[in-house]
């Protein structure tokens, strides 16, 4: 018979081993380890809560064994800081609770503490729960193995915190990449790359685009009269109303120092750029001074059949409107 139970404990931990090792899964693999632990134990239930820095307390992360109509009546006895779990994931030590301080109707509680080392240091992240009907304290050979449990809970759990800590740090070197960082907008190499997407696609479908380019009228002398800080507020100004009047479909960019390219396809690109010109016409004075954007547009596949051509033929555009003044939309086609 103690070979029988010698066995089962092994196997109950080799699994443990095996569904933190192979599991690619973090929440199946957390229910797999609450699942053994209630093997390992005989608990009728088994609950792991998490120290969740924006609630400023414990959170279930996962549970087996544990009505639904139960959980929220749990977490809120949870929260209370003498309450076992909670006391355990403070105090870094197992507590027994043989008093209805468990889940209905498992109400005799087993608390291990879930703590992550590193760097010689031992970091509390919450709590393994336990739960029975009927009193009990686990023997010392039960106190093993779920306290090896509870350190494959924290390993589990540590391996998808830097998982997700590593996906949202490729995010942002992404969004950096790929954006202004003064505006937030697209930066001048993703515009370009989808104006040649989008040249593609226009050419499958035989349908037009309007590119457009604008220029903030003045800034230069904005910077100069009233400072730079001013010149970045009107920069952030007219990313705003580029983000606030396009369409779904189009696209925007800070295209260089004071120039924002629309990318619009289809035939609606003029409306969409007067609508830009109108609305940052209306936008409120930045340190006394108003500002005003010019446009010159060029279409696919009229005036060129390339991102380069057709960016060119914007600028020519451009340069005809800043000619008769401020607030000016021109259109130049190729000759």
């Amino acid at each position: 018979m103690a070979q029988d139970t010698v066995a089962s404990t092994e196997l109950i931990l080799a699994s443990a081993i095996a569904a933190v090792a192979r599991g690619a899964d973090g929440d199946a693999t957390l229910a797999d380890l609450l699942r053994l632990a209630t093997e390992a134990s005989g608990a009728d239930s088994a609950a792991a809560f998490l120290w969740d820095s924006e609630r400023g307390g414990l959170a279930l992360a996962g549970s087996v064994g544990i009505a639904a109509d139960d959980i929220a009546a749990y977490e809120a006895a949870v929260a209370v800081p003498e309450h076992p779990v909670a006391h355990t994931s403070v105090e870094r030590v197992p507590a027994f609770a043989e008093a209805e301080a468990g889940p209905a109707p498992a109400r005799y509680l087993a608390a291990w503490p879930l703590v992550v080392r590193r760097d010689g240091t031992e970091e509390p992240i919450g709590t393994l729960a336990l739960g029975r009907s009927t009193p009990w304290k686990p023997s010392d050979a039960e106190a093993s193995r779920l306290a090896s449990i509870a350190d494959l809970v924290s390993l589990a759990v540590d391996r998808e915190r830097m998982a997700s800590l590593i996906e949202e740090r490729a995010d942002w070197l992404e969004r950096v990449a790929n954006s202004d960082s003064l505006t937030g907008l697209a930066n001048a190499r993703v515009a370009t790359q989808v104006l040649q997407l989008e040249i593609a696609r226009a050419m499958r479908l035989g349908i037009e685009i309007c590119v457009g380019l604008f220029d903030i009228d003045g800034l230069t002398s904005i910077n100069a009269d009233v400072g730079n800080e001013a010149g970045d507020h009107v920069l952030r100004e007219v990313a705003a109303v580029l983000t606030e009047s396009v369409r779904f479909v189009d696209t925007v960019a800070r295209f260089g120092g004071d120039e924002f390219l629309l990318v619009a396809p289809g035939a609606m690109g003029d409306t969409v750029a007067r609508r830009i010109v109108d609305a940052v016409a209306a936008r409120p004075v930045v340190a006394g001074r108003p500002f005003s954007v010019s446009a010159g547009l060029a279409r696919f596949p009229r005036d060129g059949e390339t991102g380069e051509a057709l960016i060119d033929r914007a600028r020519a555009a451009l340069h005809a409107a800043q000619a008769v003044g401020p607030g000016t939309i021109a259109e130049q086609t190729a000759a």
